[in-house]
């Protein structure tokens, strides 16, 4: 990984070496556990079909269902949220790396 931030980064003899590699360096971390932190959200939420579970005709009662649905919503909610996120991090990223390549 270092090696692939060496050719990102400026000459260093420029003055804004240090502050664009801490800047890059940050960016990556906050991309990795903001799609880290998406990838966790998405498998603790239970699955929207039936599966086999259809063959049986099971049904569940209406309690059972809001309560699970309220803590999904939030889940989805989060995932989005995240998913946003990581799509702002990344076009920042990439236009911190156009600006580094012209400096």
């Amino acid at each position: 990984m270092l090696t692939l931030m060496n050719l990102l980064t400026p000459a260093k003899d420029s003055g804004l070496y240090n502050l664009y590699f801490g800047l890059s360096l940050t960016m990556i971390i906050l991309m990795a556990v903001t799609a880290l932190t998406a990838v966790i959200l998405v498998l603790l939420q239970p699955s929207n079909s039936s599966g086999i579970d259809a063959l049986g005709g099971s049904s569940e009662t209406f309690f059972g269902k809001n309560k699970g649905k309220s803590i999904e919503a939030k889940m989805k909610k989060w995932t989005w949220i995240c998913l946003a996120v990581l799509v702002v991090f990344s076009i920042t990223f990439y236009i911190l790396q156009l600006e580094g390549l012209w400096a």
